[in-house]
Order: C-alpha cells, then structure tokens, then sequence
C-alpha cells in the first residue's frame, strides 16, 4: 500500500489541493487518526475506503493503488455479443492497412446513406 501515498500527486494529494486530513477524513467516512495512519503506511486503507479515495480524487482504484498510470476514472465497458460472422469480419477488419479501413469505411456510409 506504500504505492498509495508515493501516487499522492498524481492522485490529489491533499495537500497539493490544500485538504486537511480531517477534510479527507470526513469526506471518505473514516477519522482524521485512519488518514494519518495510511499516510504514515502504519495501516492499510480496506477495499470500501480505496473506492471511496478513488471516488473522491474522481479516479480509479487501480490507479489509486498503482497497477495502472491512466488517471482518468476507467468506466465500464459492455461485452459486446458478436455472432461467428461478425467476430470473423473484426479479425480481418484488423489486420487491414488505414487507406484499407477508410475504404471499408467509404463502402458502409455509402451503403447506410442509401
């Protein structure tokens, strides 16, 4: 968990954005000694208060707990349901040059736009 606070900047350090611990504390729904206490890495933050830091600094858990550098909040993606013709059209579709994928393109707005 030492990673969580070494992110402090990338992650809204509270100082950096002038939060006391206390501001923090009450936001995230736990005492002022539970954030000195993750800031001193004397204690570990459970998985409820990582999503309420991560909530709170608008960013993900992973990001929080350094598995990934993208700031941002990740939103959940759909599982898309592709039938075997349209998974194989996606396969080749990939493997194609751009100037092949902007025909591709040009074909269907012609096709769609009829």
């Amino acid at each position: 968990m030492d990673e969580l606070w070494r992110r402090r900047g990338n992650c809204g350090d509270r100082k950096e954005y002038g939060i006391s611990q206390q501001r923090l504390a009450e936001a995230i729904g736990v005492s002022q000694q539970s954030i000195n206490q993750y800031e001193n890495h004397s204690v570990e933050p459970d998985l409820a208060v990582l999503a309420r830091i991560a909530d709170y600094f608008n960013t993900s858990i992973d990001f929080v707990v350094g598995h990934t550098d993208v700031r941002r909040r990740i939103e959940r993606v759909e599982e898309a349901h592709l039938t075997q013709e349209e998974l194989h059209f996606m396969i080749r579709y990939r493997s194609l040059k751009p100037h092949e994928k902007a025909c591709i393109s040009t074909v269907l707005d012609t096709l769609l736009t009829r």
